[in-house]
Formats: structure tokens, sequence, C-alpha cells
């Protein structure tokens, strides 16, 4: 959900730099062959993303939730030249795309990609992290703060998608709606939490991004 007028949108858009094509590609591709295509970061985010990478040059990066690996290769953009991305991601039946254009990227090396469970296998890892991205199931954002924080360097960014939840965050709450309760819920950890500095950003349809002290 985008949050400015178009015009304004638009003008953002054109001003700011424009996807590789890699990634052109790969938005085509997943838009007819995946379900659920709008579960792309998308050529603004995408490049948001890719700009927080390059100016934080990490060597360890944990992705939670892969989809098809657009913001992946967003992230890989910014790695040191020995860095590494963790990305985990449920759907095993996405691997193939997935490793199609993490092949064709010329960063396969440094990509592990992790099938199942994310509050399972983060655990299990032993890294230090220097970014970590959040965007995975909604109702598990608060679970995987709690397994990501002391996993973190300090100085390191936790970014975290979807936290405007196409606007619900402001209407009235169903009480039936499990996710905008926990995403209303996590938006007040991240902001009250003395761990986390954190500002929101109305970036598509909200990026947070929380600096660990």
């Amino acid at each position: 959900m985008d949050f400015l007028p178009e015009k304004i949108d638009d003008y953002v858009v054109n001003h700011s730099q424009q996807e590789p094509k890699i990634l052109q590609e790969l938005t085509k591709e997943t838009w007819q062959k995946v379900l659920n295509p709008r579960m792309l970061s998308g050529a603004f985010q995408g490049r948001v993303l890719s700009m927080i990478s390059k100016l934080i040059r990490p060597k360890n990066i944990l992705e939670i939730g892969t989809y098809t690996g657009y913001s992946t290769l967003c992230f890989a953009e910014g790695l040191s030249k020995d860095g590494k991305i963790i990305t985990i991601d449920k759907n095993e039946e996405l691997e193939t795309l997935q490793n199609k254009y993490f092949e064709k990227s010329g960063y396969r090396s440094q990509i592990q990609q992790m099938v199942g469970d994310a509050t399972k296998i983060i655990p299990t890892l032993n890294q230090q992290f220097d970014l970590v991205f959040i965007d995975a199931d909604k109702s598990n954002y608060i679970n995987y703060f709690h397994l990501i924080i002391d996993k973190m360097k300090p100085g390191g960014i936790i970014l975290s998608d979807n936290v405007l939840w196409s606007g619900k965050v402001v209407e009235q709450l169903n009480p039936k709606d499990l996710d905008t309760k926990v995403l209303l819920e996590y938006n007040k950890l991240l902001n009250i939490d003395k761990r986390v500095e954190t500002v929101l950003l109305p970036i598509r349809d909200g990026l947070t991004v929380s600096r660990v002290l």
C-alpha cells in the first residue's frame, strides 16, 4: 500500500536510483509464476534496502522471509567482500526460482538458504549479525525480535517490513485480526525497548529501522 499521493510517489521513484536489470527480470518472473507477487519488496523499497546495506557494509545478514529472493539480492549489493547472508523461508517450492537468480547475480557463494520454521532455526545460528530483515509471518514478529536481539552486534540494524499493514494499525482493531494485533504490539515494543532506538518510515507498507544500542 502507498501512503503518498500518486504524483509525489511517482516523483520520488523517478528521482531515485533505478533497480538493476536482474531485479527487473526477477520481478517479471515472480508476477508470471508465483502466488501473491505483491509480497515483493519492489523497485523503490529495494533501492532503500540496498542503500542501507551499502551504508552498513555488513559482514553477516539474516533475512527472515526470502520469498523469491528480491530483497536478498538488494542486501547482497552492500555485503563486505567476505560477507554472508542467511535467508530463511518456510516455502521450499520457491528454492528453484531463488537459485536461478542467485546464480545469475554473482552473489551465490555469499547466500545461504535455509528452509523451515524460523523460530526453530534462529536459535541454532551462532553468528552475530550486523543487519537483520524481518519480513515473514506477522504473527511472529515479536518472537523474531526476541530471538535475534541478543544475536545483534552493537550498532547493528533491524529492519521490519509491513509495519503499517495497509493502514490497519490506525483503524479500529478487529478482535479476530491476529496479525494487526501483533503488529500493534510489535510497533510499541520497538518504540519502548531500551535496547534499540527506532524510526518508522512510511515507505510503501511501512519500514521500521531499529538500531541496536
